[in-house]
């Protein structure tokens, strides 16, 4: 059984190791990637792909310019003009739901696609995917199958009852500065020779291993870590130096962490990573909402717009996913009085999600809200609807069985015929 190429050996932690599971069969693949970008907090719909000018200042504030995009009839948020050059390249679902007002209960509908509850708690689409795209079905990459740029959201357990070989590996650092220092792999100020030196070290130190080298559990343990060392001193690691990019392409991402971010997915799905979460936080904007969004709006526009682009001129974005949004939007009222001082709330009723690549149809809206954004005015999306989509496009049965390790009789995803909606999205696939 291949091994996790990242072993937390060097963090003083052994993973788990669960035995070869049989893989899944499903239809033939036609994305072999996804980038999750993660709006931490939940963005307003209103702001970014269902814009409302008409709805009257209490619900727009100071937005009232909505931005024709490049396919005819969608429009939107003033804050995004290089994505409305593109829209031919994305879809936007606008009538997505769930109801919850909750970040945990949210995050977990909109990661699993699964209701809370029963004692169960289901692996993130991250971790379902490396299990189904990872070391169990021929992945051989040196970089762990699940990366995270670069916080854990720390809302739930990404791998839920997978455990933790399917735990995603979140780099930490920060890619806009001059050294991307992702965690136990490179270090700011720490050389080869340096990390020669204390590897011997450890060696020097390691007396139990060394007496006892035959045991299984040390046996694999020092090979997890001869693993460790080997990413942490091979080529693998470059995916993560930016500087190897120039200066016109970084710039181009815009000079902040989220652009930088988004050049490192698309790095890393370059080099074969099947699944990439951006944690882009900021957009629990409760206060002084429209100060926030004249500096991110910037950062999201430039960065997805460079993203998608980027992809396309390298021939990878039909064989990657980008999903865009977070657990709800917002509410659609905005509260003037203090303290929120032109803040709006958390809303799970109706709010936008953005799909690009893997298959996706590009120039499409699905669904629509009413006028004031505050209620699905038709075809609902729910969460177990988009994951679903996407799993279809990656190649796995959403409704197949989910093998883990504790014998469990579970789907991968809850059947489109329980409970409200119309299920996956044919109308984009």
């Amino acid at each position: 059984m291949k091994r996790t190429k990242l072993a937390l050996a060097l963090l003083g932690l052994l993973v788990a190791q669960s035995p070869r599971l049989q893989a899944q069969t499903g239809p033939a693949p036609a994305a072999k990637a996804v980038i999750q970008i993660w709006m931490w907090g939940g963005p307003s719909q209103l702001e970014t792909f269902d814009p409302k000018p008409g709805a009257g200042y209490d619900y727009t504030g100071p937005w009232t310019k909505p931005i024709a995009t490049n396919v005819p009839g969608i429009e939107i948020a003033q804050g995004l003009p290089l994505l409305a050059g593109i829209a031919d390249r994305y879809a936007i679902i606008r009538s997505m739901t769930h109801g919850s007002n909750a970040h945990e209960t949210a995050a977990y509908m909109m990661q699993t696609g699964h209701e809370p509850g029963g004692g169960i708690v289901y692996p993130s689409l991250g971790a379902i995917v490396s299990r189904f795209k990872g070391y169990d079905n021929g992945y051989t990459g040196q970089i762990p199958p699940y990366v995270v740029l670069t916080e854990s959201q720390g809302r739930f357990s990404e791998e839920g009852f997978l455990g933790p070989r399917y735990k995603p590996f979140v780099t930490g650092g920060d890619p806009a500065k001059k050294v991307f220092a992702v965690e136990g792999l490179v270090a700011e100020g720490v050389d080869e020779a340096g990390l020669a030196e204390r590897r011997a070290l450890l060696e020097s130190l390691d007396s139990l291993g060394k007496a006892q080298a035959a045991d299984p559990a040390i046996a694999e343990a020092r090979a997890a870590a001869g693993d460790a060392w080997a990413l942490v001193t091979g080529e693998a690691k470059k995916v993560f130096d930016l500087s190897l990019e120039t200066e016109a392409t970084r710039d181009r991402y815009g000079r902040n962490s989220f652009g930088q971010a988004c050049l490192a997915a698309r790095r890393l799905v370059e080099a074969g990573v099947p699944y990439v979460t951006i944690n882009y936080k900021g957009w629990d904007t409760h206060k002084e909402h429209f100060g926030v969004l004249d500096k991110k709006s910037g950062e999201l526009d430039t960065g997805l717009s460079a993203l998608i682009l980027d992809l396309e001129a390298r021939k990878l974005l039909d064989s990657t996913i980008i999903w865009w949004g977070g657990e709800f939007g917002r509410t659609p009222k905005i509260a003037w009085e203090a303290p929120w001082n032109g803040g709006r709330s958390h809303y799970g009723a109706v709010f936008s999600v953005l799909l690009a690549g893997g298959g996706f149809k590009g120039g499409r809206v699905v669904g629509s809200s009413d006028a004031r954004a505050e209620a699905v005015a038709t075809r609902p999306v729910y969460p177990r609807d988009l994951l679903g989509s996407i799993l279809e496009r990656l190649g796995i049965d959403p409704e197949g069985a989910l093998p883990n390790p504790l014998g469990l009789e579970l789907k991968t995803m809850p059947s489109q015929g329980e409970g409200p909606g119309k299920g996956r999205l044919k109308e984009i696939m």
